[in-house]
């Protein structure tokens, strides 16, 4: 499935040619995660589309989430981080996973209600375990707001 009419105009270009990556697997044990699960009404509802490094995120922080003036909260931004590795591990490996850690590095606030891509990528497949590392950065303007590096467990398959 390619970016669809509800992706926000912003993103098209940045999606173009991209498919979209469902959140799958593990018998439904995610459709009401509040990061990526598509049944959790209150959730963040994280989409994902595929790309030759790992996986893209497009996201717009709304305003609800705010923390210092203008900006998003830390721990918001480190959820959406977390969902684009873990879709980064679903992409690579075929198997949705669970975090064991998650390393956040903050660079500059993330702007609420902004345009912002997600990315994510495999760094290391040791069977067990995986390590994924991410960004998000602004879309407009490319710049970083935060990094991630994780350490995934694959379940299931």
């Amino acid at each position: 499935m390619t970016p669809s009419s509800d992706i926000p105009a912003a993103f098209r270009d940045a999606l173009a040619g991209l498919e979209e990556q469902p959140v799958t697997g593990a018998g439904g044990a995610f459709d009401e995660c509040f990061g990526c699960g598509p049944d959790n009404p209150h959730g963040l509802h994280v989409r994902y589309f595929k790309s030759a490094a790992g996986v893209v995120s497009p996201i717009v922080i709304p305003a609800r989430f705010q923390g210092p003036k203008g900006s998003a909260q830390g721990g918001i931004v480190a959820t959406y981080l977390d969902e684009v590795l873990g879709a980064a591990v679903l992409r690579a490996t075929g198997r949705p996973a669970v975090t064991g850690e998650i390393t956040v590095r903050y660079v500059a606030g993330a702007p609420l209600e902004t345009p912002l891509l997600g990315r994510g990528r495999l760094v290391n497949d040791h069977g067990r375990y995986v390590d994924v590392e991410g960004e998000l950065t602004i879309l407009e303007t490319s710049r970083t707001v935060a990094k991630a590096h994780g350490r995934f467990f694959p379940i299931g398959g």
